[in-house]
């Protein structure tokens, strides 16, 4: 049996809060990291609009050159996790044989969905199939064979693989923190490679890779959301839709975050992540009656059921044969999002998943969030496939104006138009502050060595920096930065997610080695015990033999007795 220092195990005390008032930082990856991300502010605000060609030129570069990498890494990523939960090691406990897990399944899948895909869905959920029905690869738009090649594209962008991603991250981190008693940071993931130098320059190196990935990913969506709310408002109030808008919004709803920021994992997320499922199933509930019911339910099948007949087709495909660059702007921007996003995501569902095994860990966020987010992508994206087909609403004009509005257009066609919107702009208000608390938690732990409750300012800190690089990649170009700045932190964190996938086995192997052993000795003890047991019952049920004393005319009697012969 290894020591614990040598198989990684060590005490407990990174796992309590920080005793220090304001700040308590791991210095070698927070000022690295907030030096490097406010130079890009810096830059970004000081070049101006020249910024937008560059954001352009690199996205087109990096998408040209490593699109098909892209696509590789995200399938072998998702087969991985199968792997794992379904071979010897889907019964190892996150934490231990007895841990026990913290939160309900219900609030557990309550916080996946919300972490995992939150205001992104919201903003794609309509103007995602409409843009592949109006212009879908290899196929005439605007046919039946477009409308349902739109959904199956959009499945495979928001079901299995992006959620592949979310679970290796989020199992490595829940298994090395819970189970190695490693600090919950990113280079963790890396011990069983390189020993004791993760608290070194090369695991620092790592966690501020970790932290530049996590604040882009989350800027991303950060992004995307804020523009669906200055577009809400517009729709609503007359609101200037402007870049403008979007930056004194996303202030104020930063500002709003830092509420729940203080308040805490268990107080502030959990009960907006369940606020946000209540006003979420609402809605959802609100569109499949109101909308064409019988079509959503019909679709949904039917999409389940193409998406999986075509898995593998769509999975691998590249656009090889022909030229073009939708998949650049639509698969490899996901795949780079997932990826960039997956430090926050892994780490906050690593958090939340202490006590479950690893079978249940990687098939619970595996179905069950994919599944939720199919069914709302038929009821929002079917109910305006149905209307645009049968001539009922011109949607996919909105959408090539302003993908942002799509939503607000969709609930125009429906009773309680205005209502409904009311719903869902707090809904994506409230999904901005889940992922800007959430992600402050993450990124502070990130850089506060791995504490779990780091000191308030310091999460503030953090979440005003995250709003802050949103609204620097909407002045500095808009949808465009927020597509680059994605796929450019993506591409060098998932060449690190390939080789956590080695370290993770390695870690595994060694757990279940001990496992293993424990269990042999504890047979071993146990028939030991089993094998005394019954030689002392055999000794108590022997009847002893007792030899009575002779009788003096017995004596008399007996020639042989010595004191007769006497």
């Amino acid at each position: 049996m290894k020591d614990d220092q040598s198989s990684g195990k060590k005490d407990e005390s990174h796992l309590t809060s920080s005793n220090k008032k304001y700040f308590d930082v791991d210095s070698p990856v927070f000022w690295p990291s907030a030096i490097l991300i406010v130079a890009f502010i810096a830059v970004t605000l000081i070049v101006g609009d020249p910024m937008k060609k560059i954001f352009v030129n690199l996205q087109d570069s990096i998408s040209d050159i490593a699109g098909w990498f892209y696509v590789l890494v995200v399938n072998f990523f998702l087969f991985f996790v199968l792997f794992v939960a379904f071979s010897k090691y889907g019964n190892i406990r996150l934490g231990g044989k007895k841990a026990k897990p913290e939160f309900s399944k219900g609030a557990w899948f309550a916080m996946l969905f919300s972490a995992g895909m939150g205001i992104g869905i919201l903003f794609w959920s309509v103007g995602e199939p409409m843009f592949h029905y109006s212009q879908p690869p290899n196929m005439d738009g605007e046919t039946m064979l477009s409308a349902k090649r739109s959904m199956e594209l959009t499945y495979l962008h928001w079901g299995l693989h992006a959620w592949g991603i979310y679970a290796l991250v989020g199992m490595a981190l829940a298994f090395f923190t819970f189970n190695r008693k490693l600090p919950l940071t990113i280079s963790s993931l890396f011990y069983p490679l390189f020993g004791n130098r993760v608290y070194g320059p090369i695991g620092k190196a790592i966690n501020v890779m970790a932290v530049v990935a996590t604040l882009f990913g989350l800027a991303t969506s950060l992004g995307l959301g804020v523009k669906q709310v200055s577009a809400g408002f517009n729709h609503l109030f007359g609101f200037p839709d402007t870049v403008k808008t979007q930056v004194i919004l996303i202030t104020l709803i930063t500002f709003a975050a830092t509420g729940s920021v203080v308040a805490g994992l268990s107080g502030g997320v959990k009960r907006l992540s369940e606020l946000n499922m209540i006003l979420g199933s609402l809605f959802l509930v609100f569109i499949i009656l109101a909308g064409p019911t019988l079509f959503i339910f019909d679709s949904f099948t039917q999409n389940l059921g193409g998406y999986l007949q075509n898995f593998f087709e769509l999975s691998f495909w590249t656009e090889s044969y022909q030229q073009s660059n939708w998949q650049n702007n639509w698969t490899v921007f996901y795949w780079a999002w997932w990826i960039s996003w997956s430090p926050f995501v892994g780490m906050f569902i690593a958090r939340i998943s202490r006590g479950r095994t690893i079978r249940e860990f990687a098939l619970g966020v595996l179905i069950v969030p994919s599944l939720i987010t199919f069914l709302w992508l038929s009821a929002f994206g079917g109910s305006a496939l149905f209307l645009e087909m049968n001539d009922l609403a011109e949607i996919a004009t909105a959408v090539q104006d302003n993908v942002a509005t799509s939503l607000y257009v969709l609930l125009e066609q429906f009773p309680l138009a205005n209502i409904s919107a009311i719903i869902g702009v707090t809904l994506v208000i409230s999904f901005f502050v889940t992922s800007s608390d959430s992600g402050s938690l993450v990124v502070d732990s990130l850089t506060a060595g791995g504490k779990l409750d780091a000191p308030v300012a310091q999460r503030i800190f953090w979440a005003l920096t995250e709003g802050a690089v949103a609204a620097v990649l909407l002045i500095g170009g808009g949808l465009q930065a927020l597509q680059t700045a994605a796929i450019t932190t993506g591409l060098p964190f998932a060449l690190l997610l390939l080789l956590m996938t080695h370290s993770l086995l390695k870690g595994l192997s060694t757990e279940y080695a001990e496992m293993m052993e424990a269990k042999r000795q504890i047979e071993q003890r146990s028939y030991q015990d089993i094998i005394a047991d019954l030689i002392k019952k055999r000794e108590r049920s022997k009847t002893p033999v007792t030899v009575e004393e002779p009788t003096s005319q017995e004596n008399a009697n007996n020639p042989d007795d010595e004191t007769s012969k006497e």
